[in-house]
């Protein structure tokens, strides 16, 4: 078989990656073992606004305007709903945090954003007594659709592969490579935390984050808003909700722990007043980078090597932007952004 590129991992930046290729008519296989599931667990929202600072996201506008024509295409192709705009209200603690608020809306990087109106609590099940501000322009991808929908698609197409990807199988040519009975001009990884066992990207400063959500029945919250407060409270459908997230730096591994349980039921109960019982708890490690910014760029040596990793707690945003400017930069020599771009860490071989 002979391919443009191979393509390793199927999260957010896998499946961002394969969109562009799809777009410009390049062919394309796909390798993904499962072992990584940071996307599947994400908790999928996309908001503008850093709403512990009420300062913007980082380059949020271009994202945005990138990522959500994607998803509106992608339901259409795979045929299932993906994006639902939901509003995100966050809870006030005070009236000085009404004031910022009132001051961040003024700012023109913010305005479209942010809504003028402080929205009174009315809900029984939550305490609020200062009230909500309304973030706009905000909604939720089901990234867990999304992939097993993609996955499927792929498998239809024959351009799947369900198993480990081994590194040292990989044979490089003149004009590319051979894995298997593959050849290829180029290979991007984007495997997750799972660049940690690559060997041609082993060196990138990634820091796993384990992130742990709970997921709630409250049958009498009945709420049709993200909650933002000491926790998120996302709603999907049947009185259920989606509660996170945890931030780990010790554990690596995808299992869930009672550690994380008790730490996001109490906070939790310092805003809904209503009862609720645990259905489920899932685990993934987050492949974060300590600037912020992810894990773009091309191998110092094998020149047709690539990554694309390091999206962090906002994938679903970032994912589309960043696998646009790694197509651009291999395909069309276009330079990639300095701020997402490996070369900033100096010391990788």
């Amino acid at each position: 078989m002979q391919v443009d590129y191979i393509i390793v991992g199927i999260g957010l930046a896998g499946i961002g990656f394969c969109e562009q290729l799809k777009a410009n008519n390049k062919t394309f296989v796909v390798f993904d073992d499962k072992s990584q599931q940071s996307s599947v667990v994400a908790g999928g929202l996309y908001n503008a606004i850093v709403l512990k600072r009420f300062t913007p996201v980082w380059k949020s506008k271009e994202q945005l305007q990138m990522a959500l024509p994607i998803y509106a295409n992608l339901e259409r192709s795979l045929n299932v709903k993906l994006d639902y705009k939901i509003p995100v209200y966050r809870k006030f603690a005070s009236l000085e945090e009404q004031n910022d608020w009132f001051a961040a809306s003024d700012k023109p990087q913010l305005a479209e954003y942010l809504s003028t109106n402080i929205i009174k609590n009315e809900n029984d099940a939550i305490d609020a007594p200062f009230g909500f501000g309304k973030v706009l322009r905000t909604g939720r991808i089901d990234v867990k659709c999304l992939i097993d929908a993609y996955k499927k698609q792929l498998i239809k197409e024959n351009l799947f592969f369900e198993e480990a990807f081994n590194y040292e199988a990989v044979e490089l040519l003149e004009n590319g490579m051979a894995y298997q009975n593959i050849k290829a001009k180029h290979i991007v990884f984007a495997e997750g935390f799972g660049v940690v066992k690559n060997p041609f990207f082993n060196t990138l400063p990634l820091v796993p984050t384990k992130g742990e959500l709970l997921i709630i029945e409250a049958p009498d919250l009945k709420i049709d808003f993200v909650l933002k407060a000491g926790v998120f409270l996302i709603p999907l459908k049947d009185d259920l909700y989606i509660v996170g997230a945890t931030y780990e730096w010790e554990d690596t591994t995808n299992k869930t722990t009672e550690k994380a349980k008790n730490e996001l039921l109490p906070k939790l109960k310092k805003h809904i007043n209503c009862s609720f019982k645990v259905v489920n708890q899932v685990a993934g490690i987050r492949p974060t980078v300590k600037d912020r910014r992810p894990l773009v760029g091309q191998h110092a040596i094998h020149k047709n090597m690539y990554v694309l990793n390091g999206l962090g707690t906002r994938g679903v945003m970032i994912g589309p932007y960043v696998a646009h400017q790694l197509y651009n930069f291999i395909e069309n020599d276009v330079p990639l952004d300095n701020e997402v771009d490996i070369k900033r860490f100096t010391n990788l071989s």
